[in-house]
């Protein structure tokens, strides 16, 4: 239906869910001035026009956003303010030296920063959520961000809600509205209009965006979208640019408490050296530099760039992350809950063999009915297997399905498979007008509704299942003039069992010791008996914790199930809903979990994980709720992927751990000197230098190797860690300051001049020396080797650091020539420095307390954030 505008359109951006709860479907596709064949393309196009795009984040990457963030520290802008002031008062080459280092120090953040935003940019650029929507009176599928009200849509099981929804009609259709109404259990959903005053959890004729369809399938109108939906209200009430990593999150807590250091520091700093009779514009320039040196200026920079190279080693690894929050969620994972086709196993399913369990049908006749009984349609011209279960598939790839006449049969009525039932039934009638229906699903559902089971049944079962093979099996019973299956899977003789074979990969073996070298235990849930998955897990030399069935975890309460998941290794028979909720009781018990599933039912499963994970080939259902897309469906590749998000993780600590003990020692050491002697240890800009060339070299940080134990269980932001490591290196490196100090003034009588050079060349070169020994808890070089980048950058730092006093220069920035004995003095006292520092090391991680396992728990907000990311486009959003 082509729908124009007129002056009588509904404003659409004014139009909210809760108006139509006591609408039929009639008023409601007329107030929204639609039909239940959709929308035109035209109209489409003129509403996203008028009402926006359906998102509630962007991902745009602006500069003024990341130069904001280079300059939004108040002690900064405090100290170009103070610089500015001394440039007023006559001060002018300390003033210009102190806003070069500034300005280079921002354009190096600014420039690293923006490069990953843009990396991040079009990483979210690569990736799109679809949706199956009406247009023109045709089904096709469009970006989510393009619905707009009046569009019609069809949904189906695990599928996210696109936007907030009223019901046309619905089949079966249970939703989880936990991240919107925070209740657990599924709501049940009916087109029927709501009576009355209803609360929001009360409304069974909408759907809201952001909720899950848990069971069933629907097709409804659209009625709101982006900011004007429920959940985007609470999205947008967070913020609409894509969420900061929780690691990121850590860095920025922890930056605020080093500022906090900083503000207390500097005043006290202040207040000593104006109480000293100092000059007030010196006394705050020294104060806010010192401020400015403890806080490690690049932090964002360095992780922005450790996430965005992580993101191309990953595709490089054939490992897609939709977001970059995914590195760090692949990282954290320490349960692995997956199927065992595909991953354990082949996945390329084959018929084997048909066994007949009565003497009156043969081998042919049992397999021609395991053909009628699938849900492809033979009943015009060649049989099509697209999209068809792999069982159905393997079916009629089977060499004995070339001899099947389709003309044969004809079906009257058919009952899908589905995951609560686990089989399908027809109802055919053959050339001669003899009707049967025919039910072929799992052996326990089908077994359970036959009569008269032969006794060697079972146990030919229980042979094929010890095996290892996968065995459906097939009854029928004959009726008479009926039109459809009502309730009649009942009475149902046993015909036979179909057999098939997955065999098991051949490398799968070496991916499970892979997963078990990185600390995560592997959990199989599946659709198929669990002696076959025993026999799978047994093979491949996975050990087994012990065996749930489907039926005897709804036995289980909540409590139970948490207590019984830690220890259980398969979980076989599983539905849809019980994968999932094996995946929140694993949360609870505070693991991070990883869930990796390629069909329609593991969409549920892909939802309530830490880390959603699929493959290329997967359905678009299940490509569509993963966090993260493999190329190959292969645990190896998964596992690099794990690697990789630890390697991140460790790479950006070795900054932190740098940056809170050196920074902090070195600034402890200017404080105190500036109370005891009777000049300024070192003058603002050169704290800055040093600071900035420190800072430098530490770029190269994201391209470093890291030691195998530091990938062999996840890591998790914790600031009493690094407390504990800056109290404890920290006061090292200020004890060598003061050997320095001593040094230049009571061995070289050092002018000013001469020990502010002294010191910066002793502070460059330990400062950034320690990142080798920091950055490993093994002995480096010896038996840990930095990556090139890292050795490069390093030694070119401190080069640069003793050139300078001693280059044309070095008179410009406030330093005197140094005598040649005090490099010799310079290399010894590097030398023992160090080697404390490794003395330090080994006592310090050899105590329990650095062992222990951290846990981290998230909130509803990051959920909320999660969820939301599927709705973003690469512009600024507008008002809802």
């Amino acid at each position: 239906m082509s729908l124009s505008a007129t002056a009588e359109a509904p404003n659409f951006t004014q139009r909210y869910i809760a108006s139509t709860i006591h609408q039929t479907v009639e008023q409601v596709l007329s107030d929204l001035q639609s039909t239940d064949s959709g929308l035109s393309g035209g109209e489409a196009a003129r509403r996203l026009a008028e009402v926006g795009p359906n998102a509630l984040r962007t991902h745009k990457a602006s500069p003024w956003l990341v130069l904001g963030r280079q300059l939004r520290s108040p002690i900064l802008i405090l100290l170009i303010v103070t610089a500015g002031l001394s440039l007023f008062l006559g001060d002018a080459t300390n003033s210009i030296v102190i806003a070069v280092i500034l300005l280079v120090s921002v354009g190096l953040g600014f420039s690293n920063e923006f490069r990953a935003e843009r990396a991040a940019e079009a990483l979210h650029s690569r990736v799109t959520h679809t949706v199956v929507v009406l247009r023109d009176g045709t089904a096709c599928q469009i970006d989510v961000v393009n619905l707009v009200p009046g569009d019609v849509v069809r949904l189906v099981l695990g599928a996210i809600i696109p936007a907030d929804i009223r019901l046309l009609d619905a089949k079966n259709l249970l939703c989880d509205e936990s991240i919107l109404t925070g209740e657990s259990l599924p709501v049940d959903k009916g087109p029927a209009p709501v009576v009355g005053a209803v609360a929001l959890g009360e409304m069974s004729c909408c759907l809201f965006m952001g909720t899950v369809v848990q069971t069933g399938s629907c097709t409804g109108v659209v009625v709101a979208t982006g900011g004007r939906a429920e959940f985007g209200k609470i999205a947008l009430g967070l913020g609409e640019r894509q969420p900061q990593t929780e690691f990121q999150l850590g860095l920025k807590r922890f930056s605020f408490l080093l500022l906090q250091v900083a503000v207390v520091l500097t005043t006290l700093i202040f207040v000593a050296n104006l109480l000293l009779g100092r000059p007030l514009l010196d006394s705050l320039l020294f104060s806010l530099a010192i401020a400015v040196g403890i806080t490690p200026q690049l932090l964002p920079a360095v992780v922005s760039t450790c996430l965005a190279a992580g993101t191309r080693a990953l595709a490089k690894r054939k490992v897609l992350v939709k977001r970059l929050v995914c590195i760090e969620d692949l990282g954290d994972m320490d349960v692995l809950v997956t199927d065992k086709t595909g991953t354990l196993t082949e996945g390329h399913i084959s018929f084997t063999s048909a066994l007949p369990v009565r003497s009156e049908v043969s081998k042919a006749e049992l397999f021609a009915l395991g053909l009628i009984s699938t849900e492809a349609d033979y009943s015009h011209g060649p049989v099509t297997t697209v999209g068809a279960n792999p069982l159905d598939a393997a079916l009629w790839a089977a060499s004995e399905a070339h001899d099947f006449v389709a003309a044969s049969e004809k079906r009257l009525d058919i009952i899908p498979f589905d995951h609560q039932r686990r089989m399908t039934s027809v109802l055919v009638t053959d050339a001669i007008g003899r009707q049967q229906i025919i039910t072929k699903g799992s052996p326990e559902d089908v077994l359970a509704l036959c009569l008269d089971i032969p006794e060697h049944a079972q146990r030919r079962l229980d042979e094929q299942y010890d095996g290892g093979a996968r065995v459906i099996a097939v009854a029928s019973r004959p009726v008479v003039g009926m039109s459809a299956i009502d309730a009649d899977e009942r009475g149902l003789t046993l015909d036979g069992f179909l057999v098939f074979l997955d065999r098991a990969k051949a490398n799968a073996k070496e991916s499970l010791e892979e997963f078990a070298a990185l600390g995560i235990t592997v959990k199989i849930a599946t659709g198929d008996n669990a002696k076959v998955a025993e026999k799978v897990c047994r093979d491949l030399g996975l050990v087994s914790g012990g065996t749930l069935t489907g039926v005897q975890i709804d036995d289980l309460s909540d409590p139970e199930l948490g207590a019984a998941v830690t220890k259980t290794s398969i979980f076989a028979r599983v539905s849809p809903e019980q994968k999932a909720r094996i995946i929140k009781e694993l949360r609870q018990q505070g693991s991070a979990v990883g869930f990796l599933g390629d069909g329609v039912n593991d969409a549920l499963a892909l939802h309530h994980a830490d880390v959603g994970i699929s493959v290329e080939s997967a359905t678009d259902v299940a490509k569509d709720a993963a966090d993260i897309v493999l190329m190959d469906k292969d645990l190896g590749v998964l596992a690099e992927g794990v690697r990789e998000g630890r390697r991140i993780f460790a790479n950006t600590i070795k900054y932190v751990l740098m940056g809170t003990s050196s920074n902090f020692g070195n600034m402890f050491s200017a404080a105190t000197a500036s109370v005891v002697l009777s000049f300024l240890p070192m003058l603002p800009g050169q704290i800055l230098l040093n600071n900035l060339l420190y800072d430098t070299g530490q770029l190269a940080i994201p391209g470093d190797r890291v030691d195998k134990e530091q990938l062999q269980a996840p890591s998790h932001w914790d600031i009493a860690f690094i407390r504990r490591f800056m109290l404890l290196f920290g006061p090292i490196s200020s004890l060598f300051d003061f050997a320095t100090f001593g040094l230049m003034l009571f061995v070289f009588n050092a002018a000013p001049g001469e020990f502010r050079a002294g010191w910066f060349i002793e502070s460059i070169a330990t400062q950034t020396l320690i990142i080798f020994a920091i950055r490993t808890r093994r002995v480096p070089f010896l038996r840990s080797r930095p990556s090139a980048g890292l050795l490069w950058a390093s030694l070119g730092v401190v080069a640069v650091g003793i050139y300078l006093p001693l280059s044309p220069v070095g008179a410009v920035l406030g330093f005197d020539l140094l005598p040649v004995p005090f490099f010799l003095a310079l290399l010894a006292m590097t030398v023992v420095y160090l080697v404390l520092v490794e003395f330090a090391k080994g006592w310090f991680f050899s105590r329990p307390v650095q062992r222990a396992r951290t846990v981290r728990r998230r909130g509803p907000a990051h959920h909320v954030h999660r969820r939301a990311a599927r709705f973003s486009v690469p512009d600024p959003l507008g008002s809802p």
